[in-house]
């Protein structure tokens, strides 16, 4: 399969790390970035007809943060069943809690490690294709590497 990721965050360094991570990997992937919740949502509503495979989104962004983004994604019919894993440093149970209850599918605490990076990454993209793209579980929410 070939993957069209959408990364949305607004660290320079974690989109490189991501994205040199993704080229480690034994995968066909296309990714396109964007560097707020602003950016995130305009690209979305202007790719409605080619949106990504799976979005990869950070909550801490400016303008409109990643928890704002995922709200309004699931408001808007075309992008309800955008497959959608959260990836942030923080990993705050009721934040966790609550981006589960409104339907991301999986949640990914940034890694320090670049070889964790790249597992936990590639281990995502194979268990949500698997999952055929659904939400698991709450106990097997979080992606660990």
């Amino acid at each position: 399969m070939k993957y069209n990721l959408l990364l949305a965050d607004d660290d320079d360094d974690d989109c490189l790390f991501f994205k040199e991570a993704l080229d480690c990997l034994p995968l066909n992937v296309n990714l396109s970035v964007v560097h707020d919740g602003c950016e995130l949502l305009n690209y979305l509503n202007n790719n409605l007809k080619n949106l990504p495979d799976i979005l990869f989104l950070d909550l801490n962004m400016p303008r409109k943060n990643g928890f704002e983004c995922l709200l309004e994604i699931k408001l808007i019919t075309e992008l309800q069943n955008l497959p959608i894993i959260i990836f942030s440093t923080s990993l705050d149970t009721k934040i966790v809690d609550s981006v589960f209850e409104k339907g991301a599918i999986f949640y990914i605490r940034k890694p320090c490690d670049f070889a964790q990076l790249k597992k936990v990454i590639y281990d995502a993209l194979l268990i949500t294709e698997k999952n055929n793209f659904k939400q698991p579980t709450r106990a097997n929410f979080i992606l660990q590497a």
